[in-house]
């Protein structure tokens, strides 16, 4: 994991290097703040990206202030199939001259309800910057299962195949370390969450208290958000995203 964020100075924010689809985080620079925007009716990824360019440009944004993504698939993908997804979404940031020295800036969170999925890949939120002087630090922290760093495989699944109570205890541990490490390297406080979402098909009742609440403090003063939803890979149980803003707002694209 770096220790320092990379400078997007066409955006107004720094992210941390992550991997083709994604950072893995982002903070806004001085002066800027990032605001957070909720789809009152998510789209079709690639109709809802472009339509989140032609909404940036409506408030004088541009496209580069986008800095992070929400998705929402059908089903958990296979390894090879989230790969093919990755290049497709890749290809698009990329014509859009979106990536700072060929890497990708902006953070993503892609996940698989369990009830009433989508019928394909769809657009759930974003988020963006938007010049604010002496504003608060504001900060999105990409989603991330519990994988150890060293490939998209299922050998790097901190205990593959296991779903008991204690397993998933492992599992929340090593993504509150993920989370907590992307804190540090964005150099912001958990103080300033005001949002800590958990994306899981299992019961969290036991995780809470004992793994996320002494890691991240500010849960029990915020609140914490299940999301029942699977990670958007096959075999990964577990996982998390987070965000420091000022601003939420809900946004219809349709319209």
């Amino acid at each position: 994991m770096p220790s320092q964020s990379v400078p997007n100075s066409r955006g107004g924010y720094r992210f941390l290097l992550g991997i083709d689809p994604y950072s893995s985080g982002v903070v806004a620079e001085p002066g800027y703040e990032i605001v957070h925007a909720t789809l009152a009716r998510p789209v079709a990824w690639e109709q809802g990206l472009n339509a989140v360019r032609r909404y940036l440009e409506g408030i004088e944004r541009p496209r580069h202030a986008l800095c992070g993504v929400e998705l929402r698939c059908p089903e958990p993908f296979s390894f090879e199939g989230f790969a093919a997804f990755n290049r497709r979404y890749h290809a698009v940031l990329a014509e859009w001259d979106l990536l700072v020295d060929g890497q990708n800036p902006v953070a993503r969170t892609n996940v698989s309800p369990v009830a009433s999925p989508p019928d394909e890949s769809v657009l759930y939120g974003f988020s963006y910057t938007v010049p604010q002087a002496d504003a608060r630090p504001s900060f999105v922290v990409a989603g991330g299962g519990e994988l150890r760093e060293g490939g998209l495989n299922a050998s790097q699944i901190v205990r593959c195949g296991e779903t008991s109570p204690d397993a998933l205890l492992d599992k929340a541990a090593h993504v509150v370390d993920i989370m907590r490490r992307r804190l540090m390297g964005l150099g912001v406080e958990t103080a300033r969450l005001s949002a800590i979402n958990i994306y899981s098909a299992h019961p969290i009742d036991a995780i809470v208290p004992q793994i996320i609440v002494p890691a991240l403090p500010q849960g029990a003063l915020i609140g914490i958000h299940w999301v029942y939803s699977r990670p958007p890979v096959a075999q990964i149980e577990f996982e998390m995203d987070l965000r420091g803003v000022g601003h939420e707002k809900v946004v219809d694209l349709h319209s």
